[in-house]
């Protein structure tokens, strides 16, 4: 199944300002993929540039994108692991973009089989409810939000944290007063603390019953996860110290770690987050899957993913719930309040609405 034409979008989706402890994103920085073939089939991916974490653009993704089309244009679609291989050779790291095209061939592969992804997989559908996120804003501002996400019926919350330690202590203290005990919390510190601020926050928020703290502190500390660990009875998630499942055994082998959150940012898409989930069962390091600011389309795939994927136990799927303006998808994910479905359509079973792309900037390979 040759490769014949691929089309790369500037998916820019408006949002309400996100702050996290590295930035504040007022727009998704997406870029969409279509990859055509001689045989009718065409897959889709799609990729969520997060750049104070994973270093790329929306600018530098399309650049990237245009000479990935340029390498792929010609050349079998089936081929997944060397279509793949071509990408890792070419250029290191640019795990979001790779992210892109790697969902794309899946798309194809399973449409190309006349299965639900999740189907080609080798998955099972099963109950999946995601979280929802707030971002950092005042005590009395998160306050305010937690309790009228838990009126909405939020299953639990992830509340962005990593500022000064003794600020996000009152912030779950005030959040915690407001929707009680009952409600789970997740924390993320996006590598906003030191060693010591670390140690700082995660003792003064024991009291508050967290279910786990992702990234406490920045990669280069990652000797110091193991020591951290026996610091607090919180337990540690690493998200930005695993990109590969070499990643995962490293920091698996070390002690350093419960949990492991899984992004296809970070993994460069599918092929690579079921190596890390494989690799992080064999430690019995639970996972879970993540994302950036993608819309429903990429949550569709990451669904599929997980469905294949058994030692994936926690959801982090609401990117598309915090804060956009504009719903530019057909099919893909849908919600029922916090719990996640999707269909049995073949692929991924997403599009970008024709409409939308009309008014993206387009390249043609």
């Amino acid at each position: 199944m040759i490769i014949t034409k691929i089309e790369i979008y500037r998916l820019s989706i408006p949002m309400e300002p996100f702050v996290i402890a590295t930035g504040t994103m007022d727009y998704a920085q997406n870029t969409f993929v279509r990859i055509h073939t001689d045989s009718g089939i065409y897959g889709v991916g799609e990729c969520s540039a997060f750049p104070m974490i994973v270093g790329e653009t929306q600018n530098t993704c399309i650049a990237v994108a245009q000479d990935f089309a340029k390498i792929w244009k010609g050349k079998d679609a089936l081929a997944l692991e060397d279509r793949l291989a071509e990408l890792h050779l070419y250029i290191a790291g640019n795990a979001t973009i790779k992210s892109a095209f790697d969902m794309a061939l899946y798309d194809i592969a399973a449409k190309h089989a006349g299965l639900p992804l999740y189907r080609f997989l080798g998955g099972e559908k099963r109950e999946i409810t995601t979280d929802i996120t707030l971002g950092i804003a005042s005590a009395e501002e998160m306050a305010a939000k937690a309790l009228k996400l838990k009126e909405g019926g939020a299953f639990a919350l992830k509340v962005k944290l990593g500022k000064n330690p003794v600020d996000d202590i009152a912030r779950i203290k005030a959040i915690r007063k407001a929707v009680g005990f009952d409600l789970p919390i997740r924390i993320d510190a996006n590598q906003g603390w030191s060693y010591e601020g670390a140690i700082e926050a995660l003792q003064g928020l024991e009291a508050y019953k967290i279910q786990f703290c992702e990234q406490p502190m920045r990669t280069y500390n990652d000797h110091l996860l193991p020591e951290l660990r026996t610091q607090t009875i919180v337990p540690i998630m690493a998200d930005e110290s695993v990109y590969t499942h070499r990643d995962a055994e490293r920091l698996c082998k070390a002690d350093a770690c419960d949990y492991i959150n899984i992004k296809f940012s970070k993994s460069s898409g599918i092929h690579e987050a079921l190596k890390i989930q494989a690799v992080a069962a064999e430690y019995g390091v639970a996972c879970m899957i993540g994302g950036m600011l993608e819309s429903r389309l990429a949550l569709a795939a990451k669904v599929h993913f997980a469905y294949a994927a058994p030692n994936v136990k926690f959801y982090d799927l609401d990117t598309c719930m915090v804060g956009h303006l504009e719903d530019p998808v057909e099919g893909g994910i849908l919600y029922n309040g916090y719990t996640i479905a999707i269909s049995d359509a073949v692929g991924i079973g997403a599009d970008i609405k024709q409409e939308f792309l009309d008014k993206c900037e387009k390249w043609v390979i």
